[in-house]
């Protein structure tokens, strides 16, 4: 939940305004697909337990050269995701520090800064990085069900009416694909539970309850919260917003608790790069331990945290981010958002379908139940991969391309001949 619940709940909102009841639908869809997805997820956890999560699988299921193509374009995605997580939070930081998005670069060399202090905690080792996320994940919780409040008083006093500030809409397969996809983005993070199963206690029951328990919860929050916004405000006011829970706070509260509530989604924001660090870092580490990656990348600090592996992570973010200096925060954020989740998408697919195969290779049926939710995860996926547009799958393929021979390059050739 940690992970999940980070700066896509906080601008989403103005993303999905534009799309009215299309919006709601999409979440619904979204979350049906993203528990289908998860339940996959917690059977292979408990059929592999080991650490790596979609590396182990795709290894498994396809072999290494499919878990390498999976996972390069996997963690990729982690680091391009969460640059547009830090970029949500310098967006909020602008509540306090009005000035910030005037100055030409600020926003971008801002979130530079935030994430260079996060990969520091991190080098510190996993107890000071997942103490922080702790404290975090409690506060973020906070606003969202303040959100909910006003929107249940509102609704009951008669000072609002559901949906009479959305967009005049139809409902219609194309916007509702696009409003899937957008809001897939918000769950994305469901399996991170899976990437270090092999240093939890009891991980064959631990993690997959953490997986499906945590996808439910996250998935009812984001419904309830972000169709409580778009459908009780303009639209023009939400799609125009850097920070629409403030905006929507201002309305039904005062500008004090809005600060307030700018503040909760900061730190919320926070503790979502700081736990995307921690995890993208882990998958480099294991790829090198496995001879796909450099060895000097395999490499841990005295802390026990992968430290090469993050700082040559947060350099990537770095160049990311300052290619990207230029455009505005909401710019930035959704190019990166359909980039990242693209590519996410593509391991989902490739771990749904390994799940098929596992069924019936490693003789442990999952059962017809789960065997049909697996095979609708797989349909979602494929559905979403196409929803997500034709410059964010060309990105995709690309980098799943690249992957081929950088696998060939990067792993020493009597391994690639032994596997």
């Amino acid at each position: 939940m940690g992970n999940m619940i980070g700066s896509g709940i906080y601008l989403l909102p103005s993303t999905l305004a534009p799309l009215g009841w299309n919006s709601v639908l999409g979440w619904i869809l979204t979350i049906a697909g993203g528990l289908c997805l998860a339940a996959t997820f917690a059977w292979l956890a408990k059929q592999i337990p080991v650490n790596g999560g979609p590396y182990a699988y795709t290894e498994k299921a396809f072999g290494p050269l499919a878990a390498f193509m999976v996972t390069w374009s996997y963690w990729i995605s982690l680091w391009i995701g969460t640059c547009a997580i830090a970029i949500a939070t310098i967006s909020y930081l602008g509540v306090f520090v009005p000035g910030l998005a005037d100055y030409p670069g600020g926003q971008a060399g801002a979130a530079i800064v935030l994430i260079w202090l996060l990969s520091l905690l991190n080098l510190k080792g996993i107890r000071s990085a997942g103490g922080f996320q702790l404290v975090t994940t409690i506060i973020k919780v906070v606003p969202l069900l303040l959100i909910i409040a006003l929107a249940t008083m509102a609704l009951g006093s008669g000072e609002a009416q559901l949906g009479a500030e959305s967009a005049d809409v139809p409902i219609n397969t194309g916007a509702l694909t696009a409003a899937a996809t957008l809001t897939l983005w918000a769950v994305l993070g469901l399996e991170s539970a899976t990437i270090p199963a092999g240093r939890i206690h009891d991980p064959e029951r631990t993690v997959p309850f953490a997986t499906m328990v945590g996808t439910a919860l996250t998935g009812l929050l984001y419904l309830l919260v972000c169709s409580s916004i778009i459908l009780l405000m303009p639209a023009e006011t939400i799609a125009g917003s850097g920070a629409p829970f403030v905006d929507y706070v201002t309305r039904y509260w005062g500008a004090g608790p809005a600060l307030m509530i700018g503040g909760f989604a900061l730190v919320s924001c926070v503790g979502a790069v700081n736990g995307w660090i921690l995890v993208q870092s882990e998958l480099p580490f294991v790829m090198a331990r496995h001879g796909h990656f450099p060895r000097w990348i395999g490499v841990q600090n005295q802390a026990g945290a992968p430290g090469r592996s993050m700082v040559f992570s947060g350099i990537l973010m770095t160049a990311v981010l300052m290619l990207n200096a230029g455009g505005s925060a909401a710019q930035i954020f959704e190019y990166l958002l359909l980039i990242s989740t693209c590519c996410t998408l593509f391991m989902y697919l490739a771990c749904m379908a390994g799940a098929l195969r596992l069924n019936f290779s490693m003789g442990r049926s999952m059962g017809r139940g789960l065997f049909w939710i697996a095979g609708l995860a797989t349909l979602f996926s494929a559905w979403t991969i196409y929803g997500a547009g034709g410059e964010a799958v060309a990105w995709g393929v690309g980098l799943l391309a690249v992957s081929v021979p950088i696998y060939f390059f990067l792993t020493p050739r009597s391994v690639a001949v032994r596997n």
